[in-house]
């Protein structure tokens, strides 16, 4: 074989390890959806709850924060964070199916990580470099909390091995719901958040009652719709955009609401 001829293939492989390595560090609502649920969660917080984050964060934004968990993923000093994003659900459960893995699996996941934040949050005892990284991947991860595809399953790795194309661009389903979806609106994180911030008394009482097993199981029903309702190599377009849209930005707005809660209730 001539050097020429290896050379090629090494690229080849390159290329194709490229590929196959980019779906999977998808980032859950992509950068619009995780401020929009910033910037909804920053209107329901309560004078305390604001005083005691700006403590902690100072000038930067409830929204300017919540993509701090997918920047750092450049930073190998975070690789132990990964798994914080998502819960790696089977299909076909039912509430208490769900709630079995919730409360048995031991590994670092959304839900238990979740919960583990809130306490660093709440303990006097930690430290303000403690409190920040908390406080920021908490933000981040309400908003990975209300995105469907990541209560998904594990062997398509959230929908990132389920081929479809966007427009006659190849993507895949989890992209699709990351930052596709959002982007074709064709708003600002901020004109986006005014757009869809109008809760009803009856949905800001539900949301906000929810407990976080059941904030997991709602985006699971939801997830399993999409599966059902997105067939592999589907050819997603304005159709797809016009039957989702509502879903889309019902999410957003339940990940706001609620990041406010988890955040007025730790600061209460």
């Amino acid at each position: 074989m001539t050097l020429k001829l290896i050379q090629k293939r090494l690229h080849i492989a390159l290329i194709i390890g490229l590929l196959a390595y980019v779906p999977v560090q998808a980032n859950a609502w992509g950068m619009i959806g995780h401020r929009v649920v910033g910037e909804v969660a920053d209107s329901y917080l309560t004078a305390k709850a604001r005083k005691a984050i700006q403590a902690i964060l100072g000038s930067e934004s409830l929204a300017m924060s919540a993509n701090w968990g997918d920047f750092i993923k450049s930073d190998s000093t975070y690789n132990y964070m990964y798994n914080w994003h998502f819960v790696n659900l089977p299909g076909g459960l039912d509430k208490q199916g769900v709630y079995n893995i919730l409360e048995t699996e031991k590994a670092p996941n959304l839900y238990n990580k979740i919960i583990d934040l809130t306490a660093v949050l709440k303990k006097t005892s930690s430290t303000m470099a403690e409190k920040k990284l908390a406080l920021r991947m908490l933000v981040h991860m309400a908003g990975d909390l209300s995105q469907p595809m990541h209560v998904a399953h594990k062997e398509d790795l959230g929908g990132n091995r389920v081929s479809v194309s966007w427009f006659n661009e190849r993507s895949n389903l989890h992209r699709v719901w990351d930052e596709q979806l959002i982007e074709y609106q064709q708003l600002s994180y901020t004109e986006f958040a005014r757009a869809i911030n109008h809760p009803s008394a009856v949905e800001l009482y539900n949301w906000k009652n929810t407990s976080l097993k059941d904030c997991v199981y709602e985006s699971y029903t939801v997830c399993a719709k999409i599966y059902d309702q997105t067939k592999p190599d589907s050819k997603l377009s304005y159709r797809y955009n016009f039957d989702w849209v509502d879903t889309l930005n019902q999410q957003l707005l339940k990940g706001g609401v609620r990041l406010a809660k988890m955040l007025n209730d730790i600061y209460a």
